[in-house]
């Protein structure tokens, strides 16, 4: 399988995070999964190029990435993360799903 390029990974990112709005969260995974088109063997290796991409996204302040509820900065992003519309949310929003496994 061809990985779809930095654009492409941004654009689903955005569109995703768009959708929750800025009281909710994504996970990496959903991202993944979607661009793979529901090949589950596929979705897997684009995980690293799709927190690539949310990092790129997160220095241009388009969206936040969270790491146990918190945002974090791009450059301390290890781990879980989850992925949220860059704005004016409650930092500790309420309906923000949990984390899970990225």
């Amino acid at each position: 399988m061809t990985h779809p390029d930095e654009a492409t990974i941004s654009a689903e990112i955005r569109r995703q995070t768009a959708e929750r709005g800025a009281a909710k969260s994504i996970c990496p995974s959903e991202v993944a999964r979607a661009l793979a088109g529901g090949d589950e063997a596929a979705w897997r290796p684009l995980m690293g190029p799709v927190r690539q991409a949310a990092v790129a996204l997160s220095r241009e302040g388009i969206i936040e990435i969270l790491r146990k509820g918190k945002p974090v900065a791009p450059e301390q992003v290890r781990g879980v993360i989850r992925l949220r519309q860059a704005g004016d949310a409650p930092r500790d929003a309420p309906g923000d799903e949990p984390e899970d496994a990225a």
